[in-house]
Formats: C-alpha cells, structure tokens, sequence
C-alpha cells in the first residue's frame, strides 16, 4: 500500500517543506544573478575596461558568468545550507567557488571575443564574493535580530568561566539561540594573560577571585562552569569560590564524561554534590577485567538495583558469552533489560529472570538451565531503619539468600563469585550491617573447602542510588525544605555508582579467592557539610531560605563508618584504590550451628530471639550507642 495514500496530513508537510526549500533556493539564486550584473558592470567602470558598455555587447559575457556562477555554487553545495546556522565553512565554500569559476570565464571570455583585463576579473571576483556572501550574512543577521527581538524578555544574564575551547562553544551556542533567554555578560578565567581580551566581543573580566564583584557588578542569575579539561580537584575550588555567590552554578561535563571529548552545549548541567568531590575519576584496569568476563557467561543477581544494573552495564562493555540478570522487582529489571537492547541490541546475548534469591529451587533451576561462570551477588535488603523493623526479613534474603546462590556456585562449578558487601558490615550496629558481615563469612567458609573462588567487595555510600541522602536532599530542596539530617556530627564515607562497580569488577580480577576486597572511598564526608552545598549548589541559602532539621539517629545508625576491622589488617594491591582485609578465623562448626538455630527462628518468625542469637553468630556486632561513644574522626 502506497503510504502517500494513507497519510494526506503528513503528505502535506512534506509538500509544505519542499515548497519552502524550492523558494528559499529560488530566491538565492535570483539575488545571486542581480548581484552578478551589479559586480559586473560596477567592475568595468572601476577598471575602466575598454569594452563599450552597450548591454547588447555583455549579455554574453555576463550571462558566461551566471551560468558558471549557478553551476558551481549548486555543485558546492551553497544552495543546499541552512543559512540562519552559517559559519567559516559555509562562507570558505562561497569563497572557494567564486575562485574556481574566474579562470574558466576568463578562457571562454577570450574564445568569444571579449578581452577584460586581469584586474576586471579580480575586482569582480572581490564583488561576488561580498555581495553573495554579505547576502546570507544579512539573513542569517536578520533573523538572528528578530528572535533576540523575540525573546528579549526574562533574559538571564550568564557569566562564563573558561575562555577555552569550551567557552568559545558555550558563547555560540547561547547566542545562536535566544530562545535559551540566556545572555553572556562577561567572562572569568584564572589565566591572568587573558584578562581584558575578548571572546565573540564578550570581555574577559578578570579571575575566578573577582566572582563576588563581577557578580555584583553584572547582575549575574547564573554561573557556567565551561572548562571540559580541568582536573576534579580544580572543579571544586573554583565551584566553592562560586558557592559564596547566590547565582545558579551549572557546568560542562568533565573531558572524561565527554564522548571523544567533543564539548557539546546540550551537555551543560547543574554542578551536582559529585562535582564537590574534589578528586579525579578512578579508572579501571580494563585488560584484568576483559581476561575473566569476556567471553564468560556471566550472572548478576539483584541486577536491577542501583549497583546491580550499573554492573549489568559495565559487564555488557566487556562483551559477555551470556549476561543473565536475575531480579526479584520486575520493573527494575524491564529497565536495565531495555537500555541494553537498546544500546546493544542482538550483539549481547541477554536473559533477564525474575527470582527470588530465597528460593532455592528457583535460582537452581536458573543454574542449572544456564551454567554461568561468574556470579556476582548484589540482591539483597539495604535499607537500615526498615530493617531494623523487619529483620527476619533482613536475615532471609541477606544470609539465607545468599547462602543458597553461593552453595550452589560451588555445586556448579562457578569459576568466581564476588559478593557485594558494605562498610556497614564493619562492627555492625544494626541488622542489616549484621546480616552483611554474616554473608561475608558465609563465602569465606564456603572458600575454604570449594574450587570457586570467593570473594567479597567492601565499599560505603554510593552516589544517587536508591535511598541514599543526595536524592532525598534534593527532593526536600525542591519541596522548599526542611533538609533533616539525623546528626550534626555524623559522617560518611562516598563514591560515584560507576566507580564503586569498577572497581568492584577488578577487585574480582584480582580474587585469589577468600580475600575481603575493600575499596578506597576518599576522605569522609560530614553529611552536614553535604547539605549546606548542596542547598547552596541549588541557589538558596542554608538556614535562611532552606532550612536545616536534625531529627536524631535513627535504630541501629552510628555516627561513622568504618572500611576495616581492627583485627583484619591491610594489604595493598597493584591498584592504589583496592585494598584486600586479612580474612578473620572463623570457628567454622560453631559458625554453621549458630546459622541453623537461626534458621530455626526464622522459620517460626520467633523475632524476639533474633537479636541474642545474631550476636552470637556475628561477634562484631555492637550497640549503637557503644560505637557512637567512640571519637568521630
């Protein structure tokens, strides 16, 4: 069936738009043919040609011209631009074409008989190339004009940091769109040779320590930050600097985050707290990683979550035999299931199941059907205050779980497991840290009699995932406030999604098996400090437009946490941001009959003995006023 049949609407807009193409190139042509006659004849008096100036004696001649003119110019391509984004090249092509036809008018000039002289075709060449050229820039000057004229109300006044590539990039783009109802006002950048130079007629001001005065003085609404090579740790001073303002703080991604490193205007966006960080990106060994999941099939439980699908994407780059996610939450695992059929489509050979890690049935008929070769466990219950609640349910899904995916990984011949731990394992205050402690020593028990290698990954609070205070800050801000932090004092130690799974993914190249991996997160952060910035990164000012709530410790919290054991001690590694904890003696028998009494409880959901008998089990685990008595670092 013929589709122009069957859509008369769309058959019109196309009929619409070529129409308006065909006007547009019809009106260029007829104004490039008058300006032909008018650089012609104007060129003869100026060089005082002796050719008679009889219009009988140059239609010919001219008409020589206009013929090449057209011929070359649609060859070239300068009737098919959009003039209202020209630039260098389109106007280079005009140049170029306007030379390349000279000499052939010149040679068929002679064969007809009509001698000008050289500098007549200079002259005229000079004509055309202006009066064509100054045409479109008109236009594009013209409707430039209006849409400014368009959108002159509401206009934010922009100050630009970076007189760089960038910045050059930025300022063109903000100009070629007004419709943005953004206006740069001046620029800032600390190279002190700069200042009082010019960018696209916009004056460099001064340094990013003239910020507060030229914000005064400008009446700046918003900052851009428009430097893609500066290093993480220069980002952050010059955004604190910028803080102290009440502009709006946006930024360009950095060189890293950049696609080929191409700067793109599309990809400026609000400084976020990672911006904050102050240090660079940690980069991963990408040949360790390749040699064990190339090739691999390889199976992520809870592979919908903020970790789990992060490490589905990681993994997918190392071009897997099989990547099967395993989830328990159907809509998360739809999502990360679309987006790489989306970016990989048949090339990745994807399975996504929804199953419970507590049913042991279910995940063995997955293992069975599938013999992966690599597992790496991130399902499990995270939320602290929730579980403090429900901690049978911690306990079923965080120890039982993953004791029956890591049997059967020995009973599978799995090559590697890696399990995703937490910092909060570290002396456990509460039932979910308890339970992640337990589940690390469940796969050291498990490593010391099986040819699975098994390891764990240790790391703190990750940026934006799921439940962690950075999305809620936000949405409190956005809501107008209160921010409530539970304690002025406490502390956090954070890394960014993709760095913490990076890493995670080496650390398991490196697993010699047995081995806690323990992932260096920085220095820590006072949560306070992280919402002071984060409220000032949002244009407002803490304490006075936003206020800031302290709501008291939550069950099982503590002040601070800590990556490492007393007891464990420190190795490092070749990559200066992963550590392996010395593994802790385990009394295995004892360990194995603490876990069937409490399987035992669990089963009769006998919740009051839980507590007595989780301290047995994990003798680490404190009370939380025992661990806040502790000096904060």
């Amino acid at each position: 069936m013929d589709v122009r049949t069957t859509n008369p609407q769309g058959q019109n807009t196309i009929k619409r738009l070529l129409d308006t193409y065909r006007i547009r190139q019809s009106v260029l042509v007829g104004a490039d043919l008058c300006f032909i006659l008018i650089s012609f004849l104007s060129s003869m008096m100026l060089t005082g040609s002796k050719a008679s100036y009889d219009m009988s004696n140059i239609v010919i001649p001219v008409g020589i011209y206009m013929v090449l003119h057209i011929s070359i110019f649609t060859f070239a391509g300068c009737y098919r631009s959009l003039w209202r984004y020209a630039g260098v090249e389109e106007a280079l092509s005009i140049v170029l074409a306007s030379l390349i036809y000279a000499i052939p008018c010149m040679l068929l000039h002679k064969i007809a008989g009509y001698k000008y002289t050289p500098l007549f075709y200079i002259v005229n060449t000079i004509f055309i190339i202006a009066s064509t050229g100054g045409f479109r820039l008109a236009y594009r000057t013209g409707r430039k004009l209006g849409k400014m004229n368009h959108f002159k109300y509401d206009v934010s006044n922009v100050l630009l940091v970076g007189a760089g590539t960038a910045g050059h990039v930025v300022i063109n783009e903000i100009k070629d769109n007004p419709q943005m109802k953004k206006r740069v006002v001046g620029i800032l950048d600390d190279d002190k040779n700069k200042t009082g130079r010019k960018i696209h007629n916009i004056k460099i001001l001064g340094t990013t320590d003239d910020v507060a005065k030229i914000v005064e003085e400008k009446h700046v609404d918003e900052i851009i930050i428009a430097m893609a090579n500066i290093t993480k740790e220069g980002k952050k001073k010059i955004i604190e600097k910028c803080q102290k303002t009440k502009c709006k703080l946006k930024t360009l991604p950095g060189i890293y985050e950049i696609i080929d490193g191409k700067v793109d205007i599309k990809k400026i966006r609000d400084v976020d707290i990672e911006d904050l960080l102050g240090r660079e990106p940690i980069k991963t060994n990408l040949k360790e990683v390749s040699d064990y999941v190339q090739g691999r099939v390889v199976l992520v439980t809870g592979g919908g979550g903020s970790i789990g699908s992060e490490l589905c994407r990681q993994i997918a780059t190392f071009k897997p035999k099989h990547l099967i996610i395993v989830d328990n939450y159907e809509n998360n695992a739809y999502s990360i299931q679309q987006e790489l059929i989306r970016k990989y489509g048949k090339a990745l050979n994807l399975s996504t199941i929804i199953a419970s890690v507590r049913e042991e049935i279910r995940i063995e008929a997955i293992f069975k059907e599938y013999n992966p070769e690599v597992v790496f466990h991130a399902a499990a219950h995270k939320h602290v205050p929730l579980m403090e609640k429900s901690p049978s349910e911690a306990i079923k899904n965080n120890i039982f779980g993953t004791m029956k995916v890591a049997m059967l990984a020995d009973k599978y011949k799995v090559r590697r497991f890696v399990l995703i731990s937490t910092d909060k394992a570290v002396n456990p205050t509460n039932i979910m840290g308890a339970t992640k402690r337990a589940a690390e020593m469940i796969i050291q028990t498990f490593n010391e009699k099986s040819k699975t290698e098994y390891v764990a990954v240790r790391f703190g609070n990750v940026l934006g995932s799921n439940g962690s205070v950075i999305p809620l800050f936000k949405k409190q801000i956005e809501e107008g406030g209160p921010v409530t932090i539970t304690h002025p004092d406490i502390i956090r130690y954070f890394m960014t999604i993709p760095e913490a799974v990076g890493l995670v993914i080496q650390a398991g190249a490196m697993a010699k098996g047995g081995e806690v991996f323990i992932l260096d997160m920085g220095e820590p952060v006072k949560i306070l400090d992280l919402a002071n910035n984060l409220i000032k990164l949002s244009g407002f000012e803490p304490g006075e437009d936003i206020s800031i709530k302290f709501t008291g410790l939550r069950p099982g919290e503590k002040l601070y946490e800590e990556l490492l054991m007393s007891e464990e001690g420190i190795t490092s590694t070749e990559n200066k941001k992963i550590f392996i904890g010395k593994p802790i003696d385990i009394n295995t028998e004892n360990f194995k009959k603490s876990l069937d009494v409490l399987k035992k409880i669990i089963d009769k959901e006998d919740i009051e003995l839980i507590d007595s008998v989780m301290r047995q089990l994990v003798d680490t685990y404190i009370r939380p006023e025992e661990a806040n008595k502790k000096e904060v670092i």
